[in-house]
């Protein structure tokens, strides 16, 4: 074997290694930021092949889709001075891929390496002003509803991160949601919390029960009512001339039948007079 021989494989790997450092890919949804000699180009790469010089080149690849940070393992301050057990949040935000190439400049060292090779740029910035939002927010709330107010306290905690992110880089990080993981309590404001609920649910049904016994005692009013206006129908209809055409139609009756002997008494006499029948 001659040295051509043996250069000509050498040769061939050393070409294929150089056309590989020339060349590369950006995912879809990241840009690639390209430094030369120490300097950052401000224009970023577009998803697909790159290409870019040997040595004197890199190009990092950055993240331009939602990137979640997960807080875990907090303990702020309630307003009641109360310090919870444990809180875990995530928070989910975005940088405009148009204003990575800025950031990473700004924020070169708060860019944070994902675990498949891609950047996330200003990761421990948001990082940073996630926590101390979500401390602030805490703050607000009493111990004994935050475990009811998880929605509201996710929504304050993203506005209130929006707003300190837009104090020195408006329009490039959107929040897009805020999601409480979970909260536990002190074990002590965990048992105020259960005796709480039990009072509620023990007061909607006594709420229950005299909502039912006001209905049942309308009812009874309203069927009582009605009883005593029949009567005072039927009472105001009973005049004397009525009573009295009554009375002529029953001694009327008694009189056709012809079998019976009829007596008629004055209506105004007080004692039955004695009558002799001729039996």
């Amino acid at each position: 074997m001659n040295i051509q021989q043996i250069l000509t494989p050498i040769g061939l790997v050393a070409v294929a290694a150089a056309l590989y450092s020339t060349a590369g890919t950006i995912q879809t949804g990241n840009v690639g930021i390209r430094t030369t000699l120490g300097i950052i180009s401000q224009e970023e790469i577009e998803p697909g092949i790159y290409f870019k010089w040997p040595v004197i080149s890199t190009v990092h690849e950055f993240s331009a889709k939602d990137i979640v940070i997960d807080l875990s393992d907090l303990t702020p301050k309630a307003k009641d001075n109360l310090s919870l057990r444990d809180m875990d949040v995530s928070i989910y935000y975005r940088a405009d891929q148009k204003a990575v190439a800025d950031l990473y400049a700004k924020y070169a060292s708060q860019s944070a390496r994902h675990a498949d090779g891609y950047y996330m740029p200003a990761y421990e910035l948001v990082w940073r002003i996630a926590r101390n939002a979500c401390y602030e927010e805490i703050a607000r709330l009493d111990s004994l509803v935050i475990h009811t107010q998880r929605d509201q306290l996710g929504a304050a905690i993203a506005k209130k991160l929006q707003e300190e992110l837009d104090r020195t880089d408006r329009g490039v990080f959107t929040i897009s949601r805020v999601v409480i993981r979970s909260v536990q309590t002190d074990p002590s404001i965990e048992q105020s919390i259960q005796q709480a609920v039990a009072n509620q649910k023990k007061l909607e049904a006594m709420q229950v029960q005299t909502e039912i016994a006001k209905r049942e005692a309308e009812i009874k009013v309203t069927e009582a009512r009605g009883i005593a206006e029949s009567n005072k129908i039927i009472s105001g209809s009973l005049t004397r001339e009525y009573l009295q055409h009554e009375a002529n139609l029953a001694l009327q009756t008694f009189a056709e039948k012809g079998n019976a002997n009829t007596v008629i008494v004055p209506s105004g006499m007080t004692v039955t007079p004695l009558v002799n029948t001729g039996k």
